[in-house]
């Protein structure tokens, strides 16, 4: 089957996607700024109009949150914008991307800049919103194609993937369960090398409450929570290296107060990476064993929040099989789709957990996210649209093998 025809139209929408891009990112859309989602999910809207899909807009529900003083708040998430089209076919295509970005609204980082013919640098521009672009203009291919309505496909598009997922993480589950393939458009790297399996993510917040003293008179009244949360994170940094790959990072430590003053409370917040659920549960076990052992201590207590929110992504045999898919997609565009293993992780673990075989870096090709640095390589827009098109184009041409689904609980 030939497919150029449908190829050279996305070629020739490489100008209207850098303008998209370019206007998206302009929008500040950092995790919390909520209105500048909104901004964002309207866009974004008009984009997709063409495809004419089912469009609704869902209120997520707030997430809890620890601030550094130990109290335990509630906060606000942007809408998720889901699109749906094509339901009741007997195949169906999960794709995925995130509106919100790490820049908050009040960061020095807003606008973009052009640095050479081929690279522009902006807030989002790789991470994700050029990776957006290049997701909805591969579904106008495939509209455009003869194989509309052979396959059904889902778009979800969520506010908080940059903190987490955790209020999206219910309708990514939901979605992952129902389809058969997922696709993330996650920016690849400059090279156009994607990420294969990808470690299991925990963020946690470790609080120690003692009981406070003047630090001259009554210190043995007093129950040191400074010291308490310290011990736990030198046992927490000397889990590193004790079984391999898994790393935990102790980020940031807050609490006490006057010098004069016992300290009664301590908290600190960590990372664990873990590259498979055997690791996860050793870091599990060796967590509350630290937890208990300092806990034992008179007068002091421990309490943990948070969890894993992102499980380990294995490259089992559907996985393989998807990837072995898109490579043949490659070789006929002359792309490498090399991808290689991770410590990094995104929504392609929530589709993993919930039994889906995903590919999560079909976006565009760009480096340095998550800083002013972050750029975009402008001709991997229509590059990209083509090899996620191309793979669309395949399985709904029946074509292509569909990968075998994952039996989860």
């Amino acid at each position: 089957m030939t497919y150029t025809p449908l190829l050279e139209w996305i070629d020739a929408q490489q100008d209207n996607m850098l303008s998209e891009v370019l206007a998206l990112s302009e929008i500040n859309s950092g995790s919390a700024n909520i209105p500048g989602i909104e901004k964002v999910i309207d866009r974004l809207s008009d984009f997709a109009s063409s495809l004419d899909a089912e469009e609704e807009r869902l209120e997520l529900p707030p997430r809890t949150d620890v601030l550094d003083n130990g109290e335990i708040v509630e906060s606000e998430s942007g809408p998720l914008l889901r699109l749906t089209k094509w339901p009741n076919a007997n195949r169906r295509i999960l794709l995925v991307g995130h509106s919100d970005t790490v820049y908050p609204k009040d960061h020095s980082f807003q606008h973009c800049t052009k640095l050479d013919e081929n690279t522009i640098n902006g807030p989002g521009v790789a991470d994700m919103k050029g990776g957006i672009v290049v997701m909805l203009t591969a579904l106008q291919a495939l509209e455009r194609s003869p194989y509309a309505g052979n396959i059904g496909w889902q778009v979800i598009i969520n506010p908080d993937e940059e903190i987490g997922s955790f209020a999206s993480a219910q309708h990514l589950d939901q979605a992952a369960r129902a389809a058969d393939i997922g696709m993330i458009f996650e920016p690849a790297l400059a090279d156009g090398t994607l990420a294969g399996a990808r470690k299991g993510s925990g963020n946690f917040a470790l609080t120690a409450r003692g009981r406070a003293a003047h630090a001259g008179r009554e210190r043995h009244l007093g129950r040191n929570a400074i010291a308490a949360i310290a011990r736990a994170i030198s046992l927490l940094d000397g889990l590193n290296g004790q079984r391999e790959v898994v790393t935990i990072n102790v980020a940031k430590l807050t609490g006490g107060g006057p010098n004069n003053v016992v300290p009664d409370f301590a908290l600190c917040r960590f990372n664990i990476r873990v590259p498979s659920p055997e690791g996860q549960a050793w870091a599990e076990k060796q967590l509350q064993q630290i937890i208990d052992e300092i806990s034992q201590a008179d007068g002091i207590s421990l309490e943990l929040h948070g969890s894993f929110g992102r499980q380990p992504k294995v490259m089992d045999k559907a996985h393989q099989q998807l990837f072995s898919l898109l490579k043949s997609c490659g070789d006929d565009l002359g792309l490498s789709t090399e991808a290689k293993a991770t410590g990094g992780c995104c929504d392609g673990n929530n589709l993993a957990a919930a039994g889906l075989a995903n590919i999560d870096t079909l976006g565009v090709r760009g480096g340095a996210i998550h800083s002013t640095d972050e750029f975009l390589l402008i001709d991997s827009l229509s590059e990209r649209a083509k090899l996620s098109a191309l793979l669309l184009f395949k399985l709904s041409a029946g074509e292509a093998i569909w990968p075998d689904r994952t039996t989860t609980a």
